[in-house]
């Protein structure tokens, strides 16, 4: 470790605890972002790339490894991903930063690939940051944010976006809306799901054992909400269930294209 990450990570460690990440205010339909979770080799290379790059706080909760980060948890498994994000239904997620050139030296100095700067579909400087364990994530330019980076959106790519879309919009109650000259996204309370289209004859692979495994969204009344879902014909792999040591309840499905989803209620009190 070179003395500007160890004095970084000194400093990230001594910030944390200094404030608690809170989950976005439910939508209408009582869901919001939860968290991500990630396939990961070694728990301490992901809180360093965290804490270091995204001034993460590493949470703390007995039987739970991750970090949290301005509306949302960042959770790991201990287990190799099958794949990177990149190539699955799931991309990639993105962050704001202040200044994406900054952010992207801050990468390199650490060991990490950038890749190239290009104009994002909002009109500012963005790039990605290739990760530990096939993680992709996209960095975007806002000048004006005056805090820690903050989670901007979660980018899936897959044949039909339009029709996903849709899926969200209708069952999670996502609010469609136009992502800068991107027209296929919605909005899960503040959190942006941006849905784009491929041209490849294959479909993406399935989430569930890459790097981004699943996502997780927080739902009120979490046993009334999957009701109505089964109700709707929704299927799912693993039914609501509560887990009394870490005092939440959980459910998991998948979406039409393989994009593995965590619903949880209380991971809001971590």
């Amino acid at each position: 470790m070179t003395m500007k990450v160890f004095l970084a990570v000194t400093i990230a460690a001594a910030l944390a605890g200094t404030g608690e990440a809170q989950l976005l205010t439910p939508n209408a339909a009582g869901v919001t972002m939860g968290h991500m979770h990630l396939n990961v080799k070694d728990v301490a290379v992901q809180k360093t790339f965290w804490t270091v790059l995204f001034s993460a706080t590493p949470l703390k909760k007995e039987g739970l490894e991750g970090v949290k980060v301005p509306g949302m948890i960042i959770l790991f498994t201990v287990r190799e991903p099958t794949g990177p994000s990149e190539g699955a239904a799931i991309d990639h997620f993105g962050f704001k930063v202040h200044n994406t050139e900054e952010k992207l030296k801050q990468a390199r100095d650490m060991g990490y690939t950038t890749r190239p700067v290009f104009k994002g579909a909002e009109g500012n400087p963005n790039a990605y940051i290739d990760g530990p364990d096939g993680l992709k994530v996209e960095v975007q330019e806002d000048s004006t944010l005056t805090g820690p980076p903050t989670p901007n959106h979660v980018h899936y790519m897959v044949k039909d976006n339009s029709a996903l879309r849709d899926w969200y919009v209708k069952t999670f109650g996502a609010v469609a809306r136009n992502r800068g000259i991107l027209p296929v996204t919605a909005d899960i309370s503040t959190m942006n799901l941006t849905f784009s289209s491929f041209k490849e004859d294959t479909p993406r692979a399935a989430t569930k054992g890459r790097a981004i495994d699943h996502v997780g969204l927080e739902v009120k009344d979490l046993e009334a909400f999957c009701k109505q879902l089964e109700a709707s014909g929704v299927k799912f792999d693993v039914p609501y269930r509560k887990i009394p040591k870490l005092g939440i309840a959980i459910a998991f499905l998948t979406d039409p294209v393989g994009g593995y989803i965590e619903l949880t209620e209380g991971l809001n009190a971590f």
